[in-house]
């Protein structure tokens, strides 16, 4: 029992290192055991790296980049900011 749990620990561990070459592998192996399609799996396996060679952008990066919010036009921002203490100062506001 102790062998065992070694065994998954040390399997669990390698898998989840992190490791990019063998993690793009994990989502059509799942495809492929829990359908047992093979062609799904392939064509899985095959967009992913289209994706990733057209972009050059794994996957999860395209879909990180598309989650995050985009920074926002810093100069339009600025020249808004420095209208806004023009037009505050001629009133003679203050901030």
């Amino acid at each position: 029992m102790k062998i065992i749990k070694l065994f998954f620990g040390i399997f669990t561990f390698v898998v989840l290192t992190s490791c990019a070459q063998n993690t793009a592998l994990l989502g059509p192996a799942y495809s492929l055991v829990s359908t047992g399609n093979v062609y799904q799996a392939g064509l899985t396996y095959t967009s992913d790296q289209a994706v990733t060679k057209i972009t050059g952008k794994s996957t999860g990066e395209n879909v990180k980049q598309l989650i995050t919010s985009k920074k926002k036009d810093n100069e339009f921002e600025k020249l808004v900011k420095e209208r806004i203490k023009k037009t505050r100062k001629k009133l003679k506001l203050s901030n």
